[in-house]
Protein backbone atom coordinates (compact mmCIF):
# COMPACT_ATOMS: atom_id res chain seq x y z
CA UNK A 1 0.00 0.00 0.00
CA UNK A 2 1.47 3.41 -1.33
CA UNK A 3 1.24 5.84 1.66
CA UNK A 4 2.63 9.55 1.50
CA UNK A 5 3.87 12.10 4.12
CA UNK A 6 4.72 15.92 4.26
CA UNK A 7 7.49 17.74 5.57
CA UNK A 8 9.64 20.97 4.63
CA UNK A 9 12.56 20.55 2.20
CA UNK A 10 15.31 22.97 0.96
CA UNK A 11 16.04 23.02 -2.99
CA UNK A 12 18.17 25.58 -4.67
CA UNK A 13 18.37 27.56 -7.31
CA UNK A 14 20.43 30.10 -9.95
CA UNK A 15 19.92 33.74 -10.61
CA UNK A 16 21.99 35.55 -13.50
CA UNK A 17 22.94 39.57 -13.23
CA UNK A 18 21.92 41.56 -10.28
CA UNK A 19 18.40 43.25 -9.77
CA UNK A 20 19.09 46.71 -9.47
CA UNK A 21 16.60 49.74 -10.54
CA UNK A 22 17.65 49.89 -14.37
CA UNK A 23 16.48 45.91 -14.40
CA UNK A 24 13.76 46.35 -17.31
CA UNK A 25 13.47 42.43 -18.06
CA UNK A 26 12.87 40.06 -15.57
CA UNK A 27 12.85 36.20 -16.77
CA UNK A 28 12.37 32.98 -15.44
CA UNK A 29 13.50 30.32 -17.15
CA UNK A 30 12.65 26.22 -16.36
CA UNK A 31 15.61 23.74 -18.24
CA UNK A 32 14.72 20.59 -19.80
CA UNK A 33 15.54 17.37 -18.42
CA UNK A 34 19.71 16.38 -17.87
CA UNK A 35 20.18 20.32 -16.83
CA UNK A 36 21.38 22.08 -13.94
CA UNK A 37 19.88 25.45 -13.47
CA UNK A 38 23.23 26.92 -13.28
CA UNK A 39 24.66 25.27 -16.58
CA UNK A 40 21.27 26.22 -18.49
CA UNK A 41 21.89 30.23 -17.36
CA UNK A 42 24.60 30.14 -19.99
CA UNK A 43 22.22 30.37 -22.99
CA UNK A 44 20.70 33.77 -21.95
CA UNK A 45 24.77 35.00 -21.62
CA UNK A 46 24.38 37.14 -24.45
CA UNK A 47 21.43 39.63 -22.66
CA UNK A 48 22.63 42.39 -21.57
CA UNK A 49 22.90 42.01 -18.25
CA UNK A 50 22.02 45.56 -16.94
CA UNK A 51 18.49 45.33 -18.43
CA UNK A 52 18.05 41.47 -17.92
CA UNK A 53 17.57 39.69 -14.46
CA UNK A 54 17.75 36.22 -14.99
CA UNK A 55 16.20 33.48 -12.68
CA UNK A 56 16.27 29.56 -13.15
CA UNK A 57 14.46 27.24 -10.99
CA UNK A 58 16.33 23.38 -10.95
CA UNK A 59 14.23 20.14 -11.27
CA UNK A 60 13.73 18.62 -8.04
CA UNK A 61 15.33 15.15 -8.84
CA UNK A 62 18.91 15.32 -9.96
CA UNK A 63 20.35 11.88 -10.64
CA UNK A 64 23.94 10.78 -12.16
CA UNK A 65 23.86 10.76 -16.20
CA UNK A 66 26.74 8.55 -17.05
CA UNK A 67 28.15 5.10 -15.57
CA UNK A 68 30.97 7.40 -14.26
CA UNK A 69 28.59 9.13 -11.68
CA UNK A 70 30.39 12.16 -13.01
CA UNK A 71 27.87 14.65 -14.65
CA UNK A 72 24.36 15.43 -12.80
CA UNK A 73 21.51 16.45 -14.88
CA UNK A 74 18.15 17.38 -12.91
CA UNK A 75 14.35 16.94 -14.33
CA UNK A 76 10.99 17.68 -13.32
CA UNK A 77 8.53 15.06 -13.80
CA UNK A 78 8.37 11.54 -14.46
CA UNK A 79 4.99 9.54 -15.26
CA UNK A 80 5.82 8.31 -11.49
CA UNK A 81 3.21 9.86 -8.90
CA UNK A 82 2.27 13.20 -12.00
CA UNK A 83 -0.10 14.75 -9.80
CA UNK A 84 1.45 14.56 -6.56
CA UNK A 85 5.02 16.00 -8.81
CA UNK A 86 2.89 18.61 -10.62
CA UNK A 87 1.94 19.65 -6.65
CA UNK A 88 6.25 20.13 -5.04
CA UNK A 89 7.01 21.58 -8.04
CA UNK A 90 4.51 24.21 -8.37
CA UNK A 91 5.07 25.15 -4.31
CA UNK A 92 8.02 25.29 -4.57
CA UNK A 93 8.10 27.90 -7.56
CA UNK A 94 5.69 29.81 -5.81
CA UNK A 95 8.29 29.90 -2.88
CA UNK A 96 11.03 31.06 -5.38
CA UNK A 97 8.58 34.00 -7.17
CA UNK A 98 7.88 35.49 -3.13
CA UNK A 99 11.49 35.17 -2.46
CA UNK A 100 12.22 37.23 -5.67
CA UNK A 101 9.56 39.71 -4.91
CA UNK A 102 9.39 41.07 -8.52
CA UNK A 103 7.71 44.78 -9.11
CA UNK A 104 4.65 44.68 -11.53
CA UNK A 105 6.93 47.59 -13.02
CA UNK A 106 9.35 45.06 -14.86
CA UNK A 107 8.67 43.20 -17.93
CA UNK A 108 8.16 39.55 -16.61
CA UNK A 109 9.11 36.48 -19.63
CA UNK A 110 8.14 33.44 -18.65
CA UNK A 111 10.33 30.31 -21.10
CA UNK A 112 10.23 26.64 -20.87
CA UNK A 113 12.02 24.48 -22.86
CA UNK A 114 11.39 20.96 -23.63
CA UNK A 115 10.33 19.33 -20.06
CA UNK A 116 10.52 22.72 -19.07
CA UNK A 117 7.46 24.02 -21.42
CA UNK A 118 4.98 21.60 -19.10
CA UNK A 119 6.49 23.32 -16.24
CA UNK A 120 6.19 26.53 -17.21
CA UNK A 121 2.44 26.68 -18.73
CA UNK A 122 1.31 25.04 -15.83
CA UNK A 123 2.50 27.50 -13.21
CA UNK A 124 0.87 30.37 -15.21
CA UNK A 125 -2.49 28.28 -15.75
CA UNK A 126 -3.02 26.83 -11.63
CA UNK A 127 -1.21 29.96 -10.42
CA UNK A 128 -2.82 32.32 -12.66
CA UNK A 129 0.48 34.31 -13.42
CA UNK A 130 0.43 36.91 -15.71
CA UNK A 131 3.25 37.61 -17.61
CA UNK A 132 4.43 40.12 -20.79
CA UNK A 133 5.86 37.21 -22.47
CA UNK A 134 5.76 33.62 -22.92
CA UNK A 135 8.12 31.43 -24.45
CA UNK A 136 7.47 27.65 -25.10
CA UNK A 137 10.76 26.04 -27.26
CA UNK A 138 10.87 22.18 -28.31
CA UNK A 139 8.08 21.39 -25.80
CA UNK A 140 4.64 20.33 -25.53
CA UNK A 141 2.06 21.85 -23.52
CA UNK A 142 0.39 19.68 -21.08
CA UNK A 143 -2.75 18.06 -22.92
CA UNK A 144 -5.27 18.89 -19.42
CA UNK A 145 -4.51 22.73 -20.12
CA UNK A 146 -7.09 24.61 -22.03
CA UNK A 147 -7.76 27.95 -23.20
CA UNK A 148 -10.05 28.43 -20.19
CA UNK A 149 -6.85 28.08 -18.39
CA UNK A 150 -5.15 30.99 -19.76
CA UNK A 151 -8.05 33.67 -19.97
CA UNK A 152 -6.58 35.75 -17.27
CA UNK A 153 -3.52 37.07 -19.52
CA UNK A 154 -3.72 40.03 -21.47
CA UNK A 155 -4.60 40.21 -24.85
CA UNK A 156 -1.06 41.87 -25.32
CA UNK A 157 0.74 39.22 -23.81
CA UNK A 158 3.14 37.56 -26.63
CA UNK A 159 3.44 33.83 -26.71
CA UNK A 160 5.69 32.58 -28.79
CA UNK A 161 6.20 28.42 -29.76
CA UNK A 162 9.37 28.18 -31.47
CA UNK A 163 11.37 24.49 -32.23
CA UNK A 164 14.08 22.97 -34.65
CA UNK A 165 13.48 21.91 -38.11
CA UNK A 166 15.58 18.80 -37.27
CA UNK A 167 14.21 17.93 -33.66
CA UNK A 168 14.37 14.38 -33.02
CA UNK A 169 11.48 14.36 -30.77
CA UNK A 170 9.35 16.26 -33.03
CA UNK A 171 7.86 14.86 -36.24
CA UNK A 172 6.25 16.56 -38.71
CA UNK A 173 2.85 14.82 -37.33
CA UNK A 174 3.75 16.03 -33.64
CA UNK A 175 4.69 19.52 -34.75
CA UNK A 176 1.30 19.83 -36.41
CA UNK A 177 -0.60 18.71 -33.60
CA UNK A 178 1.29 20.88 -31.03
CA UNK A 179 0.70 23.93 -33.24
CA UNK A 180 -2.81 23.10 -33.48
CA UNK A 181 -3.00 22.85 -29.59
CA UNK A 182 -0.92 26.05 -28.99
CA UNK A 183 -3.31 27.82 -31.46
CA UNK A 184 -6.49 26.41 -29.91
CA UNK A 185 -4.87 27.25 -26.44
CA UNK A 186 -3.27 30.79 -27.01
CA UNK A 187 -5.07 32.30 -30.16
CA UNK A 188 -3.85 35.84 -31.73
CA UNK A 189 -1.54 36.08 -29.00
CA UNK A 190 0.66 33.30 -30.88
CA UNK A 191 3.43 32.94 -33.26
CA UNK A 192 5.18 30.04 -34.67
CA UNK A 193 8.72 29.95 -35.36
CA UNK A 194 11.30 27.37 -36.26
CA UNK A 195 15.28 27.17 -36.57
CA UNK A 196 17.08 24.60 -38.58
CA UNK A 197 18.36 22.73 -36.23
CA UNK A 198 17.86 19.40 -33.64
CA UNK A 199 16.73 19.33 -30.30
CA UNK A 200 18.21 22.36 -28.36
CA UNK A 201 17.93 26.03 -27.05
CA UNK A 202 18.21 28.24 -29.81
CA UNK A 203 20.27 31.01 -28.17
CA UNK A 204 19.72 33.79 -31.34
CA UNK A 205 15.94 33.42 -30.56
CA UNK A 206 16.40 34.41 -26.96
CA UNK A 207 18.42 37.24 -27.88
CA UNK A 208 15.28 38.26 -29.64
CA UNK A 209 13.07 38.18 -27.15
CA UNK A 210 13.29 41.88 -25.97
CA UNK A 211 10.69 44.14 -24.74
Amino acid sequence: MQKKVSYQITHPYETMNAYTADTKNVWIVFHGMGYLSRYFLRYFAGLNPKEHYIIAPQGPNTYYQDGRFKHVGASWLTRENTAMGVDNVLSYIDAVYEAENISEEKNLIVLGYSQGVSIASRWLAYRKISCDHLALLSGSVPKELTAAHFKHLSPETKVAFHYGTEDEYISEERAHAETKNAKAIFGSRLTISTFEGPHEVDTSFINKIII
